[in-house]
């Protein structure tokens, strides 16, 4: 048998001269992912795991108010970040001091602040994915998968709120869906199209006109009780707003927008958009959306409705009585990082004719354009931002896992919870209810004797701060026609009859106290729920 040959590379002197130059090309030192495969699967392991215990924590004990001061982080981090690279057990092990220390633990079964926020195991798996796949779909031709799963799941959530067919990709006309941070993002969109719009039509009527000079003219309405998100829309947007009184049920009727409408036009302005609300944030109250359609269509002004909260209702047929008159609007906007079970940030908006948004915001250099551009939707024309990333699949998963009836039964869930809690409120005679319970929100103050409005305010912002400072249960308050009053929110995945309980026992101590300090005492009446 021949010996076999042995062969020997010889030395590649120009190849050892660029690796002099360059010598960052071959280091070893720093993995490509920031940590080898094995350190990698093992600290994922880890995270679910965590997950896992941190959810279970926020069932038995785990005070959902932290007890910091700001400025607390600047106290437990160096002033620099480290040169050398520090172990994943080492950075692991400051999470709890660190951030949850300091973290207001929205997932907390005594949490009823605010809105509820969505998250659910299918949308954290789709998130995961999301963010493992790295695509910035901001065209077709970036990733086809990220436009083309976002348009199917607009669609199959429009049909499952039972919209308008004109908002789907496939429906009448050119209308569609596309997903947005937030609804905050989405009424701006909506401005900025609605401003361009307009802009169109009077240059085309009067070419000298200027656009500063016809901005400078136009008029957006809302609700005086609209999100504060409106406002700022039209800060940016460069837009006059009139936040519009409302009648005794916090509802913008049209008889109110036509006077606005009519008396701005008198003084050579431009009405150019309505913002109608479904589901306040003070009160869960609703605007007339039948009146506001109607005036809207017949003087062509943009109306947008914006149901960040209440929108995940119309999932469940019997709460859509709260979104009438949807044939005649424009656009329309939710987040199901609310209400929905997925988890932020995901907020969808339709509008009813694509072009609109697509002509106020097309900027198109060589750069980001394609061959199928004319064929597919580049999704980077519907928003602010350039990249965008693959959130549909939140959708997909959060739909096909948990399912219509599983998202309705959430929903019920919370409602039920609601009014459960409206029960016990009603319970106590030294309470009210100062709002009719609708969805998953009710509106309730502590009443004093001394039965002045100024007086049962201060009575119930002394209750707030008792609550707050004793951080076992999260309630935010509001006002309404001058009148303070708590806020109980229902809807959190963790949430439950015992939890309820609690938080209501939890009022009627607060409150003797209270009343005690304001020398107001009066004897506890027993729940007879």
């Amino acid at each position: 048998m021949m010996n076999p040959t042995v062969v020997t590379k010889e030395p590649n002197k120009e190849s050892d001269h660029l690796a002099d130059m360059f010598p960052h090309l071959t280091s070893e030192n720093f993995p490509p992912m920031g940590l080898e495969t094995s350190e990698f699967r093992k600290a994922a392991h880890r995270i679910i795991d965590w997950t896992i215990d941190y959810h279970e924590s926020l069932k038995c004990g785990r005070l959902p108010i932290p007890a910091v001061k700001p400025g607390f982080m600047k106290e437990r981090l160096p002033n620099a970040g480290p040169a050398q690279k520090e172990s994943w057990e080492t950075v692991f092990g400051d999470v709890e001091n660190v951030v949850l220390d300091g973290a207001l633990h929205w997932l907390s079964s005594n949490y009823f602040g605010y809105f509820p926020t969505g998250i659910s195991y299918p949308s954290m798996l789709g998130d995961m994915l999301c963010t493992s796949t790295a695509n910035i779909g901001f065209s077709w031709a970036s990733s086809p998968s990220c436009t083309e799963l976002e348009t199917v799941m607009m669609d199959w959530l429009a049909k499952a709120l039972n919209l308008p067919d004109f908002f789907l990709h496939n429906g009448r006309g050119p209308g569609g869906g596309v997903i947005q941070g937030s609804a905050s993002e989405a009424t701006l969109i909506t401005m900025l199209a609605a401003r361009n719009k307009v802009t169109q039509e009077e240059r085309s009527r009067d070419p000298k006109q200027s656009i500063h000079e016809i901005t400078a003219r136009m008029v957006a309405y809302a609700s005086k009780y609209s999100h504060s998100s409106v406002e700022r829309a039209s800060k940016v947007a460069l837009v006059n707003i009139r936040l519009l009184d409302v009648d005794e049920n916090i509802s913008l009727r049209g008889s109110i927008l036509r006077n606005a409408i009519e008396e701005d036009r008198r003084q050579g302005k431009i009405p150019m958009f309505v913002c109608a609300t479904i589901g306040t944030t003070a009160c869960c109250a609703y605007d007339n959306i039948l009146e506001l359609g109607s005036i809207c269509q017949n003087e062509k002004i943009w109306l947008h409705v914006d149901a960040a909260y209440a929108g995940s209702a119309l999932l469940c047929p019997e709460y859509r009585y709260i979104a009438q008159g949807l044939q005649s609007i424009t656009s329309f906007n939710f987040n199901p990082h609310k209400w929905m079970m997925v988890n932020f940030d995901c907020s969808v908006l339709w509008v009813r004719n694509s072009l609109d948004i697509i002509n106020s915001l097309n900027v198109n250099p060589v750069y980001l354009q394609h061959k199928d551009q004319t064929k597919a939707i580049d999704y980077r024309h519907w928003q602010i931002s350039l990249g965008r990333r693959l959130r549909s699949i939140k959708l997909w998963f959060v739909m096909r896992m948990i399912g219509l009836e599983g998202l309705q039964h959430h929903i019920r869930k919370g409602v039920s919870q609601a009014k459960y809690f409206e029960l016990l409120v009603r319970s106590d005679g030294r309470f009210e209810v100062v709002f009719p319970v609708t969805l998953g929100l009710v509106c309730f103050r502590l009443l004093s004797p001394d039965s002045t409005l100024e007086k049962t305010n201060e009575l119930n912002s002394k209750l707030c701060e008792e609550i707050q400072r004793d951080r076992r249960y999260v309630l935010t308050p509001s006002s309404v026609n001058d009148v303070y009053f708590l806020r109980f929110s229902g809807g959190m995945n963790f949430c439950d009859v015992e939890s309820i309980k609690g938080c209501w026992e939890h009022m009627r101590e607060k409150a003797d106290l209270v009343l005690h300090h304001c020398g107001d005492l009066k004897p506890k009446i027993n729940s007879k729920v």
